[in-house]
């Protein structure tokens, strides 16, 4: 019994400083491994800069398609672009016709 009291004294002394030690340890893997963590805010960040990516390049085709509707209301339609944009899509041409390419950079539309 005398043997043990001290071991039993040291263990009393050291089980709080191992359980802080514990606890701190595991709030520290929290920080960065958890679900809310650094390496998850990081790779929640890249994710964002991708979808802001394809957001800008969503708006883009936005704009384009806004034009291409607008060309096609009856206030501001065009017959001879109407026209050419029919024949240009069912790949049929007029033997008089004068066929314009355009660079790939340059659109029309």
């Amino acid at each position: 019994m005398r043997i043990l009291r001290p071991l039993k004294h040291a263990m009393f002394r050291i089980l709080p400083s191992v359980a802080l030690l514990g606890m701190a340890g595991y709030f520290w893997t929290n920080t960065l491994e958890g679900d809310r963590g650094r390496l998850a805010f990081e790779s929640r960040k890249s994710v964002l800069e991708q979808l802001r990516l394809e957001k800008i390049a969503a708006e883009a085709e936005r704009t384009t398609w806004r034009r291409r509707v607008a060309a096609l209301r009856t206030q501001s339609l065009d017959r001879d672009l109407l026209d050419e944009r029919a024949r240009a899509l069912l790949n049929f041409s007029d033997p008089n016709d004068l066929i314009l390419l355009y660079p790939p950079n340059q659109k029309l539309f």
